[in-house]
């Protein structure tokens, strides 16, 4: 009997071709002379578009369990590879950031004079490891896309080989991310030697087992704590959160804004794939922590972002802030109806969060030229004046990021509120709520530097067609998804399987 069989590559489809695009991209680049070097930014771009396609290609045998497929998922590679509805939502969100980024780089990186194919390979190589994070049902190759996803993301971080900023943000994040990744895997190897195996579900089979009256329970609690502690470090939770504004500052912008929403979306996936499933007998334990982390970083993000000056700082801690949102989707539910609106919530939130901070950090980028780099709020000053486009539209990605109707931010905290009335936790949806209005304040700031105040100078703001086309994808996405949610929104239930939620329901009506 063959250990893997053809329907097992299937699944692996758009982790194949984007490995092979890469590895393209890095040999193309050799016979590339420098002034034709954008040809290596369309090649991976074809290679996210070929990717998708087999993305949709397994989506449609799920779609139709009448021709062999199955409506919950498919497992292969001997249960270590899951591609289930959960797993394609996740793929869609990393092609899509990714897609986004490479529009947004093209110039950027021609002004910082770092136009080199391994940019862009590095980049597929990082989404590879996003859908083994994404997919996976085996602690080894979760623990391997989590590696191959963060060691593309450090080169990225120190990309600017001559910026000083870049290679210390790099250095820092190497370093905090490799601590963090020994206490995650310390913690994986507790739960394989409670449970004898690497399997998720054989995991929380043991877990069940362990938690039982009569039992010791240290060596669960242990894994427990450092499972979560590296988890938490990957989606810069307070207080493993140190490591997120040095590398936002230090980073190419592009990448900063990769790492903010595909990243992050990828350490959710894995985050959820493991509290869910393979911690799920534990839950009564791990969410007093999950509720102590949650407030924490909702404080130390919205208080710290207050006094930020730097853009990509001031971004960063909000970033940090809206996970402490995020976690709150945890604490509100299963995802099982009838309460999975916490973990809607997260899923919408992750959605409407890629297209919106990424059109925050492509306005950021596209206002880098030769004598400025623009991640100053006083770089801003003016902006609606000089460029009244992007500073509208940096306007609708303030206000959504905010959670104002009628933009797309509205609604991943709708869900997550919604969650916490209907789980009886009315006080920590009060504490949210409080810091919203928080935010408000520091968005409102940027607002305010680019239409109130007098431009530092007259240099008008050029952006190339590229950086046009991610400003009006992130830009439509944003709007369209705030007025018309109902396709949005079906998609993520689909996600969950689950039908619309009643309360969604009257209130689209």
């Amino acid at each position: 009997m063959p250990f893997f069989h053809s329907d097992d590559y299937l699944l692996a489809l758009p982790m194949l071709l984007l490995t092979l695009f890469a590895l393209g991209v890095l040999m193309v680049d050799l016979m590339l002379p420098r002034d034709s070097k954008v040809v290596n930014a369309w090649t991976a771009f074809a290679g996210l578009i070929f990717a998708g396609a087999g993305v949709f290609r397994i989506q449609q045998q799920i779609n139709r369990p009448e021709h062999g497929g199955s409506v919950m998922g498919f497992s292969g590679f001997s249960g270590t590879l899951v591609v289930d509805r959960f797993a394609i939502f996740f793929f869609y969100l990393f092609l899509a950031a990714a897609a986004v980024t490479i529009l947004m780089s093209v110039r950027y990186l021609d002004i910082e004079d770092e136009q080199h194919g391994e940019y862009y390979a590095l980049i597929l190589f990082s989404v590879v490891g996003m859908m083994c994070m994404a997919a996976g049902n085996d602690l080894v190759l979760l623990f391997i896309g989590l590696e191959l996803m963060a060691i593309s993301t450090y080169i990225l971080v120190g990309f600017l080989r001559r910026d000083r900023r870049s290679n210390e943000a790099a250095l820092k994040y190497l370093l905090l991310g490799a601590f963090s990744s020994g206490i995650f895997a310390y913690g994986l190897s507790l739960l394989y030697g409670l449970a004898g195996s690497t399997n998720l579900q054989q995991v929380a089979m043991a877990l069940a087992a362990a938690m039982q009256p009569g039992h010791v329970r240290v060596i669960p609690l242990v894994a427990l704590v450092t499972t979560a502690a590296g988890l938490f470090f990957k989606i810069a939770a307070v207080p493993f959160h140190q490591w997120a504004p040095d590398a936002y500052e230090g980073a190419p912008t592009s990448i900063t804004g990769y790492m903010s929403v595909a990243g992050k979306a990828a350490a959710w996936a894995l985050l959820l794939r493991i509290f869910l499933f393979a911690l799920a007998p534990m839950r009564p334990l791990y969410l007093p922590i999950v509720v102590f982390v949650a407030i924490a970083t909702m404080t130390g993000g919205n208080l710290a972002a207050l006094t930020q000056t730097n853009l990509k700082r001031l971004f960063a801690y909000s970033s940090i802030a809206h996970v402490g949102y995020m976690l709150l989707g945890l604490i509100a539910g299963s995802p099982q109806a009838p309460n999975a609106d916490g973990i809607r919530g997260i899923l919408v939130y992750l959605m409407v969060y890629t297209f919106m901070n990424l059109g925050v950090f492509a306005v950021i980028a596209s206002l880098r030229r030769r004598d400025l780099i623009g991640d100053e709020l006083e770089d801003l000053n003016g902006l609606f004046f000089k460029a009244p486009t992007e500073a509208v539209l940096m306007l609708a990605f303030l206000l959504s990021l905010a959670g104002i109707p009628p933009l797309a931010g509205f609604y991943g905290k709708y869900f997550i509120f919604l969650g916490l009335m209907e789980s009886g936790h009315y006080a920590l949806a009060t504490l949210a709520v409080a810091y919203v209005a928080v935010s408000v304040y520091y968005y409102l700031r940027v607002a305010n530097a680019m239409f109130m105040r007098t431009a530092s100078d007259a240099v008008p703001v050029s952006i190339s067609w590229g950086m046009g086309a991610a400003l009006g994808i992130t830009g439509l996405a944003t709007v369209v998804i705030g007025i018309y949610p109902e396709p949005f929104l079906r998609m993520v239930n689909w996600s969950m399987h689950v039908t619309q939620a009643p309360a969604l329901a009257q209130l689209l009506r």
